[in-house]
């Protein structure tokens, strides 16, 4: 095989061994990215991918036979038994992992094209098991590249099938090959996602993606249950995971609000629990339901807003205010002392509901409430217990509110000192002590929402004001490009209720802004696109259906008709224009700009040709002068097939220049198709440059006879 033949072979070789890596890899990443792979499976597979990348690009040598190949497998095959009843306990779990164990086998030991065919059908078994577990955006990316990867290997396989069964290659362009092929699989993707996209939206799903109720990640918050230790919502406040996608209907501009989702009454020194008490249940009929005391309408601002929650292993509900009206899609809820509501059960993925509450006020601006609230002795007596605690806490509230008159001003006056005389961080204490909050009121000085909002609770029961901590999220981000409010697990918050006569049940936040929070501009802006991108996947592929579907043809509709009212008026103001303006114009100059017209149209059809007819015989001119180079041997060798064309004689495409010159009869004109071949190849695979002038002369000689 030439020397040509051979790199082009070896070009499509690697590009079809890449494919194949790339199949196998964005399956794996889809998988990956749902979340479900343990760190063992990770770093298996990663392993795996990456030694295969280093064997195709030579680096190093990995023979392992078939024998050993067969040993380990079948020793996985009995793990595989002790993974599901002992490490896993679950049928799927144990089936990923023997999954994933074959694909890391199969390709680094893949040789023949039945082992290559076994690695193309574990990608897609991986593809699928990623369709099944993921319920994310991103899996339509790798679902992309997944379709990349495919067309470039279906593609290069067929090339490589027919090298290996053909002598016959490509003789030119072998330098833009591999990236010609690499362009070709990338538009054959653009165009399989275009097309299928209107299919996509045209044919409703069940509702809410069938394969996504069969495993559902739920998230655990651990400051929204029962029992929140010191600490527990620093740990929330890593992780930027989304929890809540919030739209809010307001005419106003809507300040940041706090999102409450518990409310705990007793404390020991480390922990914050709730008595154990049956909650209040409330029916909900017809997916409505009304919250709000009967015949009790108070004064105040009130805002309707949508609530999209993330799947959660807890059964909190998170509101802004106090919700009056609520519409969900369950028959009962639960409302315990606190005025928190839960489902009473885990919060399953696209659990949604619109509320319609009223917002709090800050009571220094707001009227007092009539009747009064009262707090019974019961409930007082629970919101001022303490716990042993170092005496300097109480002297240091007394010190605090020393210039207060009242409990509000006193309060005020506590808030006030925490925010400004301490620090914020998510660090907690490098070991553990025997009084968190001492500790950090009188030696660390700084912490998180938690010490801040149990430090001001204590502080105001020690001074006879009835006093909770609250728990929920801060505000969130407003994402102008879904036009929804992102509330992420980094936006979760603790703060303090306390009784105030005549108002109630009042909040107040000690904790002090982060001074870290913001980070880079474009990043964050980024975080925004890629939430946007992940709300609209779930909005419009996992829970599209024909409800969805007619949302949107009827706003394709109303598109329609505003942009044939825009066309109207577009056409009305173009024609008055047209008359004004151009038909006058055209009257007085109107065949003169028709003629230059045309002349510009023929020009512009004319000046490609004329520039390559330029360009050919000013080659033709330098291999005449014995200046041609190895690239100038096609050009002229396309030049005689040209010539014998007009003589009836046309070259096969499987025909070599040997052949196709061997087939000719023997004429002169065959004669000189004989001796131009052999010239040719001297000059165009010997790099004898000086046999270009007989070429020409050649080529005169045949369009002579």
């Amino acid at each position: 095989m030439p020397r040509q033949d051979a790199l082009a072979a070896v070009s499509v070789e690697r590009f079809f061994q890449f494919s194949l890596l790339g199949l196998v890899a964005s399956g794996y990443l889809a998988v990956a990215a749902s979340g479900f792979l343990d760190a063992p499976t990770i770093a298996l597979t990663t392993t795996g991918l990456l030694l295969r990348a280093i064997l195709i690009c030579g680096l190093v040598r990995l023979n392992l036979s078939d024998r050993l190949t067969t040993i380990v497998t079948i020793a996985y095959a009995g793990f595989f038994v002790a993974d599901y009843f002992l490490l896993s306990r679950d049928f799927l779990v144990a089936t990923v992992h023997l999954l994933f164990f074959l694909a890391v086998m199969k390709i680094l030991t893949a040789k023949s094209n039945r082992d290559y065919l076994y690695t193309a059908v574990i990608a897609f078994l991986e593809l699928l098991a990623a369709a099944i577990l993921s319920t994310n955006f991103n899996f339509f990316l790798f679902l992309a590249l997944y379709l990349l990867f495919a067309i470039a290997a279906l593609t290069s396989g067929e090339i490589r099938r027919s090298i290996e069964r053909s002598t016959v290659t490509a003789r030119s362009a072998l330098k833009t090959f591999y990236s010609r092929l690499s362009l070709l699989s990338a538009l054959v993707t653009l165009g399989i996602l275009t097309l299928t996209a209107g299919l996509f939206f045209i044919l409703p799903r069940t509702a809410e993606a069938a394969f996504s109720r069969l495993i559902a990640h739920r998230v655990f918050l651990p400051g929204f249950s029962n029992q929140v230790n010191l600490g527990d919502i620093g740990e929330i406040k890593t992780s930027s995971r989304p929890m809540m996608h919030i739209r809010i209907w307001s005419a106003l501009a809507v300040a940041p609000m706090k999102w409450r989702g518990a409310a705990l009454s007793d404390f020991d020194g480390k922990r914050w629990t709730n008595p154990s008490r049956q909650p209040e249940t409330i029916l909900v009929e017809n997916g409505h339901v009304v919250l709000a005391p009967a015949g009790l309408h108070p004064a105040g601002r009130r805002v309707n807003y949508h609530v999209d929650l993330e799947a959660l292993e807890n059964d909190t509900l998170f509101f802004a205010g106090t919700p009056e009206t609520l519409d969900l899609g369950v028959r009962a809820l639960y409302r315990t002392e606190t005025s928190s509501f839960r489902l009473g059960h885990a919060v399953p993925q696209g659990f949604h509901y619109d509320v319609w509450s009223l917002l709090d006020d800050p009571p220094e601006g707001a009227p007092v409430r009539f009747p009064p609230p009262v707090l019974p002795l019961a409930a007082r007596q629970l919101y001022l217990q303490l716990p042993a605690l170092d005496g300097r806490i109480g002297e240091l509230a007394r010190s605090f509110a020393a210039s207060a008159t009242d409990d509000l001003a006193r309060a005020r006056a506590i808030e006030r000192h925490l925010r400004s005389d301490y620090g914020y961080t998510l660090e907690l204490p490098d070991r553990e002590v025997a009084d968190p909050l001492a500790n950090f009121l009188f030696a660390r000085r700084q912490g998180h929402c938690e010490y801040f909002a149990s430090s001001m609770a204590v502080m105001l029961r020690s001074l006879g004001i009835p006093a909770r901590l609250a728990t929920g999220f801060q505000s969130g981000v407003y994402n102008p490009v879904s036009d929804l409010w992102l509330v992420r697990a980094s936006d979760a918050h603790s703060w303090v209720e306390a009784w105030i006569p005549g108002y109630g049940w009042t909040t107040f936040d000690p904790t002090p802004a982060d001074p870290n929070a913001g980070g880079l501009a474009w990043l964050a802006q980024l975080s925004l696109y890629l939430d946007a991108a992940e709300t609209f996947w779930r909005e419009w592929v996992m829970t599209y259906d024909v409800a969805r579907q007619g949302t949107l043809a009827y706003r394709m509709e109303q598109g329609v008709h505003r942009a044939g009212i825009r066309w109207f008026d577009t056409a009305v103001s173009v024609r008055s224009g047209w008359e004004r303006y151009v038909a006058g114009w055209a009257r007085r100059f109107g065949w003169q700009a028709l003629a230059w017209a045309a002349g510009l149209v023929a020009l512009g059809f004319a000046a490609g040709p004329l520039v390559r007819l330029m360009r050919m015989r000013q080659r033709v001119e330098r291999v005449r002068r014995g200046q041609a180079s190895v690239a100038d041997a096609t050009l002229l060798y396309q030049r005689m097939l040209h010539i014998l064309k007009r003589r009836g004689y046309q070259k096969p495409p499987w025909f070599t220049p040997a052949e196709f010159a061997a087939s000719l009869p023997r004429t002169s004109l065959g004669d000189s198709v004989g001796e131009f071949t052999g010239t040719y190849n001297a000059l165009r695979f010997g790099g004898h440059a000086e046999a270009a002038p007989r070429l020409s002369i050649l080529l005169d000689r045949m369009e002579r006879e």
